[in-house]
């Protein structure tokens, strides 16, 4: 034997008596806490250059390979310096991989860098990292700052249009004289416009505006 349904009321559900009951108190609807303008300020999006790619020398034909990974990210005021004690807004860190394989020699040279600084803009970014290991054969530049540029071209996941710039082999030198000129130091975030093609691989460049200095 089939039971009959059970006749309705006229009382209202629970639920919308307590939500009732709230707005003619005047009560928050939810117990959650509510984001503040210092919260939801926390969440600004800063700058990175990631991604790994291998790109060729446009004046200088050879059978080498030449790759740059870097994993670079903004951390703006975070580095005191003397003078300076909020840091800089281009402030940074993360990464760079330099890896060179020489055909003629059959030997990859390898170094390793960590970033200290990074500037953006649409697509575009610069920046310097430290020398801190030097593979087996590499030159010795320990310590030694250095410089990189990047354009995101897009097209990563076909023909990349990217391109590198980086400070050594002929683009940071001071002429003078009759001597061979020499090759300059490397400020923070200093490097040449993006002129090497990339032939594999592909970086990304998320753009961000420089923060303002931190209220004391």
């Amino acid at each position: 034997m089939t039971s009959l349904p059970r006749p309705r009321t006229s009382a209202l559900p629970a639920v919308l008596t307590t939500v009732l009951a709230a707005l003619l108190v005047g009560l928050p609807l939810s117990s959650a806490p509510v984001a503040s303008s210092e919260q939801r300020a926390d969440k600004t999006a800063y700058a990175s250059v990631t991604g790994r790619a291998e790109f060729v020398l446009p004046y200088y034909q050879d059978h080498d390979v030449r790759t740059f990974s870097f994993d670079a990210h903004a951390a703006p005021y975070s580095r005191p310096l003397p003078g300076i004690p909020t840091g800089l807004p281009t402030d940074a860190r993360g990464t760079v991989t330099v890896s060179h394989y020489s055909a003629e020699r059959n030997t990859t040279y390898t170094s390793e860098a960590v970033v200290d600084c990074l500037v953006t803009g649409p697509r575009t970014a610069t920046l310097t990292a430290v020398v801190t290991k030097v593979g087996p054969g590499g030159p010795d530049e320990l310590g030694k700052r250095v410089g990189f540029s990047v354009y995101d071209g897009g097209g990563d996941k076909g023909r990349s249009d990217d391109r590198v710039g980086f400070s050594w082999n002929g683009a940071n030198l001071l002429p003078g004289g009759d001597t061979e000129p020499a090759e300059a130091p490397v400020g923070t975030c200093m490097a040449p416009a993006p002129y090497a093609p990339v032939t594999k691989g592909g970086y990304t460049v998320t753009h961000a505006e420089l923060p303002p200095m931190p209220k004391r």
